[in-house]
């Protein structure tokens, strides 16, 4: 794909973005995603199936963003009302379009019907709003209940208009939660239906390819999240001015990700305390919310190492570059991932990273040269990692160093952005909707 666009087709470009909760703080890279879209002149308006929580907005951006999105949940039941009245008055045809394809959507059974209907509620809206600014392309990330709405609502729009109007929609593939279940997520099916499909890792788009047929292989793209290595960069000179005091200082190690299962902030936590009761000196700080937070308090308390572990709860973009800045070691223990961004924002700071080997992460880091990769769930390998580097401050710089190298070579928003815009180009040239002026 080529990686480079004429600037003067880019204004073309006008798309909406579906995410099932924007902004988010575990999503940060959709942020940065729309915002380098936006730079590159495409027109982005943003939606989200549940509006943003006040506690996700932790940086004035967020903030900016939050305003400008339009939440399909929690608005009154008129609006809801309204647009189905809408649609149904002007083409009924494409209501029960709509209704049909519900019914017919994912696996059998009645709860799946029933979810599907509230998807379609959701669908209709967002359809009757997308009319109103004259867009004809949804765009969403996660092949989740944000793709089944942007799904119903192209099926009812070339239902209305025709199937050459425009009305299409694609997604970001990510993983892993999808190919877990890929029935349950209807994904064979999504990946039949979608204009095209951005997938963030070589891995990612393998493990879709096994799911579809070859004739549809060519509308998956590799789009990789980034950061912007300009704002996550490390202070000049910092690390090696105190070098000598951090090399006799305790290693510290930052952990920032979604308290939840998969991340394994407990395994962490647990390695933390083998170091410390083996002498080795260690700090660890964790930073992020979700379900684990009061079993993984409970688990700091009960610690021999409870001295030295601090939870921080969530932490948002605009406070997270300290903790990068104070930190010797990133650590993110997971059992499934896609391509975690923290660890670019990690390497982008020079931190040497460690992690596991598993889906997309080995594209990311290279095991003994941009970072270490150890077995998931293999607590004595992540011990040994961390001794390692506890032990070796040369290779915790020599890693770090590379790590930003990694980063800069191809994990920056701007060429990404580039990548999919040109996707959106494509879209965009079969159909260029007239301008709509409210």
């Amino acid at each position: 794909m080529d990686s480079t666009i004429a600037t003067d087709r880019a204004p073309r470009v006008r798309v909406a973005y579906l995410v099932s909760r924007y902004p988010a703080l575990s999503h940060s890279f959709i942020e940065r995603e729309v915002l380098a879209l936006r730079a590159l002149g495409a027109e982005v308006h943003t939606f989200s199936v549940r509006p943003s929580p006040v506690d996700a907005q932790l940086s004035v951006t967020s903030q900016r963003e939050a305003e400008g999105t339009y939440a399909l949940l929690g608005r009154p039941r008129r609006d809801y009302l309204r647009a189905h009245g809408s649609l149904w008055r002007r083409a009924p045809r494409a209501w029960w379009a709509g209704v049909r394809a519900a019914m017919r959507t994912g696996p059998g059974g009645l709860k799946p019907r029933v979810w599907q209907m509230f998807y379609l509620a959701e669908a209709v809206l967002l359809g009757e709003r997308m009319r109103e600014l004259g867009l004809r392309h949804v765009h969403v990330h996660f092949a989740n209940n944000g793709a089944d709405v942007a799904r119903s609502v192209v099926t009812m729009g070339r239902a209305e208009e025709g199937a050459d109007a425009g009305w299409k929609w694609s997604f970001s593939m990510h993983g892993p939660t999808e190919f877990e279940d890929p029935e349950g997520h209807d994904l064979p099916a999504k990946v039949r239906s979608a204009e095209h499909i951005a997938c963030i890792s070589d891995f990612c788009r393998d493990q879709l390819r096994q799911l579809s047929a070859p004739e549809h292989w060519a509308k998956m793209s590799i789009v990789r999240m980034g950061v912007d290595a300009s704002r996550f960069a490390p202070d000049p000179g910092a690390r090696e001015a105190g070098a000598e005091e951090q090399d006799a200082a305790p290693l510290r190690i930052l952990f920032v990700g979604r308290l939840v299962p998969e991340k394994g902030p407990n395994i962490l936590v647990d390695a933390v305390e083998h170091l410390h009761g083996a002498g080795v000196p260690v700090e660890l700080v964790v930073a992020g919310a979700g379900v684990l937070a009061e079993d993984l308090a409970r688990q700091v308390e009960a610690s021999p190492a409870r001295d030295s572990i601090r939870l921080l709860g969530p932490v948002g973009q605009d406070d997270l570059r300290q903790w990068y800045a104070w930190a010797d070691v990133f650590c993110l223990p997971s059992y499934a991932e896609g391509v975690p961004v923290v660890l670019m924002e990690a390497m982008s700071m020079e931190l040497p990273v460690v992690s596991t080997r598993i889906a997309g992460i080995p594209e990311l880091i290279r095991d003994g040269e941009t970072g270490l990769l150890v077995p998931p769930g293999q607590r004595e390998a992540l011990v040994h990692a961390l001794k390692d580097l506890a032990e070796h401050p040369d290779l915790r710089r020599s890693l770090g160093v590379a790590g930003r190298r990694r980063v800069e070579e191809e994990f920056q928003p701007g060429p990404n952005a580039r990548r999919l815009l040109s996707l959106f180009t494509a879209t965009a040239a079969a159909h260029e909707p007239e301008e709509v002026t409210a």
